[in-house]
């Protein structure tokens, strides 16, 4: 949606110079902030507002309606168009329709992809190989919306040396995703590592008292490590967008203090 914002900045320098009417540049803006498809409102503003393009949620929408939603989304310059939670028979019939990548591992597809910075330092990091889908699903978020991702999988309590023997990354990390199943402990031990925002999600793995997810859940929600904060199962896809929002701040801050 950086189209979007630079259409908007051209149509704001052409009010400045007098060169357009506000009131022709207030019909601009006021004009298609959502397009009604009758099975969906595609928010053509959110890349506006948030600076990313709205994301699709694939799980119960038809493959016809998600290509439906990509198609409009593109024709008005977005790209790298998540779409989550897609099947590989929805993903087949959507690659035949739009330039697509899609990661199976992750159930998670991105539409028309092109270039995209990579920002700043984000660490995900799982307790065991199972937890690796919704893993995937935070760093695959986070690198499409133009961060830098660093991947430390199975590093779980059980067996504490193997996350111990990877503190460079995360004690450089702008945000850590901990990504556990079973009872979880992950995220706190790596919030007791490191000084920046950890965000925690419980995954469904685990036997049967792990109640799918939920003894992780309340684990991390009573964490006794500061900074840490909890998404829902197996969210992946929250896990790495809230991520980006914290690194990019970050970023910002750092670019606003070289400019001072």
């Amino acid at each position: 949606m950086e189209n979007n914002r630079q259409e908007i900045l051209q149509l704001l320098r052409r009010v400045a110079d007098g060169t357009t009417r506000p009131e022709e540049a207030l019909l601009q803006l006021k004009e298609e902030p959502f397009a009604e498809l009758g099975y969906a409102k595609v928010d053509l503003h959110r890349g506006v507002r948030q600076g990313a393009a709205e994301v699709i949620y694939g799980a119960g929408k038809t493959p016809e309606q998600i290509a439906g939603i990509a198609r409009t989304l593109a024709d008005r310059g977005a790209r790298n168009i998540l779409i989550t939670r897609v099947d590989p028979q929805a993903a087949a019939y959507l690659a035949d329709r739009l330039p697509l990548d899609y990661h199976e591992l992750a159930r998670l597809a991105v539409a028309c992809p092109g270039p995209r910075p990579a920002r700043g330092s984000i660490v995900v990091a799982t307790g065991g190989t199972s937890d690796m889908p919704v893993a995937e699903e935070a760093a695959l978020t986070a690198e499409v919306l133009g961060n830098r991702v660093t991947r430390l999988y199975d590093v779980g309590v059980a067996g504490l040396h193997r996350l111990l023997a990877n503190l460079d990354p995360l004690m450089s990390a702008r945000c850590v995703v901990a990504v556990a199943g079973m009872e979880g402990a992950l995220a706190s031990v790596v919030g007791g590592l490191v000084d920046c925002p950890v965000i925690a999600v419980p995954t469904s793995v685990g036997y049967g008292a792990s109640f799918g997810g939920l003894s992780a859940l309340l684990s991390m929600l009573n964490s006794c490590a500061s900074g840490c904060s909890v998404v829902n199962i197996d969210n992946g896809f929250g896990a790495g967008f809230l991520a980006s929002r914290i690194n990019q701040m970050e970023g910002l801050s750092d670019d606003e203090n070289a400019v001072s």
